[in-house]
């Protein structure tokens, strides 16, 4: 059982962080990937976003993603962070975040003051049960907001999102648009999404909809380079 994260450290608390590491970023890790087609009535709803992103939102595929990084520039962290779908964004088709919470106060002031990315402290827990069943609970002051079962069930084959298009996020920082192109490579499995429960105050209701396609990722190497200002 891993368990990290603390709210001693409040979420927008400007404090100075243990480490500052400015981009680029080398991180190491594992974790599970949700693909969705998210309603667009449903983002409207609950998706978290800003006004840039509702003004530059096209719908398409979105994900969830819950991450363990094993190694990374502010050290090990947990991750839950959702992609609402496909957007335009500076005159660019983009991916965007639009909630995300972390274990450190490292990586939320980091990520936001290097990508702008809305990173929130919570809470977080992963346990691997005897038959490969991942369980992740996430709180946030004492208060589940996601727990998700996930058990992986084929062979592990390789993955580099160099294959894949629009592999990029753009997050405003400051009045600037940041465009980001992290690089990622490693092995995936599919797997079974079996339990979902979330807490629409704090995390869309991804217990209302079925995920397109669930995958385990044993293990990544990812990049996350400095970024472009549009």
């Amino acid at each position: 059982m891993h368990v990290a994260g603390s709210q001693t450290q409040q979420n927008h608390k400007p404090m100075k962080p243990n480490i500052i590491a400015p981009p680029p970023w080398k991180l190491t890790g594992e974790g599970i990937v949700l693909l969705y087609h998210f309603p667009k009535e449903f983002n409207q709803q609950y998706g978290f976003m800003e006004s840039y992103q509702r003004e530059g939102y096209k719908a398409g595929l979105g994900a969830v993603l819950l991450v363990e990084y094993k190694t990374a520039d502010v050290g090990p962290y947990f991750e839950l962070l959702y992609i609402p779908g496909i957007f335009c964004i500076g005159g660019k088709l983009t991916f965007s975040i639009s909630r995300i919470f972390v274990s450190t106060y490292d990586s939320v002031w980091n990520g936001r003051e290097n990508w702008g990315i809305p990173k929130e402290m919570a809470d977080f827990t992963s346990v691997k049960r005897p038959n490969g069943e991942r369980v992740y609970e996430v709180e946030v002051n004492g208060q589940l907001i996601c727990e998700a079962h996930v058990k992986p069930w084929s062979p592990a084959i390789p993955f580099s999102n160099k294959l894949i298009p629009c592999t990029r996020i753009v997050q405003q920082h400051q009045g600037q648009l940041l465009l980001t192109r992290p690089i990622a490579s490693g092995h995936m499995r599919l797997a079974s999404l079996r339990h979902m429960a979330t807490d629409a105050a704090f995390f869309p209701p991804l217990h209302q909809l079925k995920p397109l396609a669930a995958l385990s990722i044993p293990g990544f190497l990812m990049t996350f380079p400095s970024p472009e200002v549009l």
